[in-house]
């Protein structure tokens, strides 16, 4: 890289390629939230907070947090993070990379020995991913007092979630008394996680938004019959209504998509009863997973489905509930200052940008609830995540990096 960059790109990949090696060996790379694994892998990052002059510590939602003091304290508190747990079998960048960034602002700031007058915060969430316990986002959402109690009663292998909070040094007796109004702002880098700033030849994507995620279950009812013997024009196969149904709504979410705002709809899970050879389906039960930039594509998708079924149900014989929403958030938009102070810190380092949205959910959008917040992404290689081949190149990290140290200088000036 020719930029003369802030920041030391060296040392991010150092980094990063420890904690690579911190993995299952047959499961590369792998670090789930609560595993000795993935305590390995926060001791080394813990130790390089130390390194790098920052006060460690625990907080009660168990996330590992770095401070470096401000000249005027009681000032509030920047904060820089993301997370270093690991979906299976995947996961070498997405979260270490904004990590490793936020601990290189930090050091940058050390090297330059330049005094911010907030404090300045490196985070760790815990638990970003969907954990062994079935829910994510846990130290962003209990950071900010928005952790919901019944949550630490789930068990997974004979402990409770609230045990494995404690264990990795958190204080689930007092989490849910805690909050953050010191926080003045809070960026996150993450790798893309899609295509777009690789085939754009964009070296950074500014996030606007973080897509809202909201699921539906569909149950489709018919009839069981003798495979064999019922004349095909005689059936009411629950199957074959609701094979129609998936693809009604992927050509339903790509003509949404070809308007503004990010939009994707998925049956990601499907099954069917009997589920044997011979039998016609009599049930067949499918989960949406829809999200949207802008609230108001979600809530027409919704409407539309709800009438669809009911044609669908009448051309195919069969009985189709009205579709249910298990979950449902809200988009969480960019804060707008802290989009603008991005730009210009792009601009300051001679980054490529554009304005994107995030159809995956993030740690961002537990904090952006309670403070501004914003994130940016960097390229990675076709767009691939959540996958053994999930790449991105050192020196766009660095250039990030180098991004975030702007930012967090400027936001130290202004808020």
């Amino acid at each position: 890289m020719s930029r003369n960059l802030p920041v030391n790109a060296d040392r991010i990949a150092e980094d990063i390629d420890a904690l690579a090696r911190i993995t299952e060996p047959d499961h590369p790379w792998t670090r789930r939230a609560f595993s000795p694994l993935f305590l390995e892998g926060r001791a080394y990052i813990e130790a390089r907070m130390k390194a790098a002059g920052l006060e460690t510590r625990i907080d009660a939602a168990g996330n590992l947090i770095g401070k470096r003091a401000g000249a005027k304290p009681g000032s509030g508190t920047i904060m820089v993070g993301s997370h270093s747990d690991t979906v299976p079998d995947g996961g070498r960048f997405d979260g270490i990379a904004g990590v490793i960034s936020a601990l290189e602002v930090a050091r940058a700031l050390q090297d330059q020995d330049i005094q911010l007058d907030h404090d300045l915060e490196i985070v760790e969430f815990l638990a970003e991913e969907v954990s062994i316990f079935g829910v994510s986002c846990i130290g962003s959402r209990g950071m900010t007092g928005q952790f919901p109690e019944a949550w630490l009663s789930r068990v997974t292998d004979g402990r409770d979630l609230a045990t494995a909070i404690a264990e990795v040094g958190g204080r689930p007796g007092v989490l849910l008394q805690q909050n953050r109004p010191d926080i003045k702002g809070f960026l996150e880098l993450h790798i893309e996680q899609g295509p777009v700033l690789e085939n754009e030849r964009k070296d950074i994507g500014i996030v606007t938004a973080i897509a809202g995620i909201t699921r539906i279950e569909i149950t489709v009812e018919g009839r069981a019959d003798h495979a064999g013997t019922t004349p095909m024009d005689s059936r009411s196969d629950a199957l074959i209504a609701a094979s129609q149904l998936v693809l009604d709504i992927r050509n339903a979410a790509v003509e949404r998509a070809k308007r503004p705002g990010h939009f994707a709809a998925t049956v990601g899970e499907f099954r069917i009863e009997p589920n044997a050879a011979n039998v016609v389906p009599s049930k067949a039960v499918l989960l949406i997973d829809g999200r949207a930039e802008i609230r108001n594509d979600m809530e027409a998708f919704c409407e539309w489905l709800d009438s669809h079924v009911i044609k669908l149900a009448i051309t195919y014989g069969v009985s189709i509930k009205s579709p249910v929403r298990v979950s449902d958030n809200f988009p969480t938009p960019g804060d707008a200052e802290l989009l603008s102070t991005l730009e210009r810190a792009c601009d300051t380092v001679g980054a490529k940008h554009r304005r994107m949205a995030s159809g995956a959910g993030h740690d961002t959008a537990w904090i952006a609830k309670v403070a501004p917040a914003a994130m940016i992404f960097v390229p990675c290689k076709e767009g691939r995540s959540h996958s053994a081949d999930e790449w991105a190149e050192n020196d766009d990290i660095a250039l990030g990096a180098a991004v975030l140290f702007e930012a967090v200088r400027e936001m130290d000036r202004q808020i």
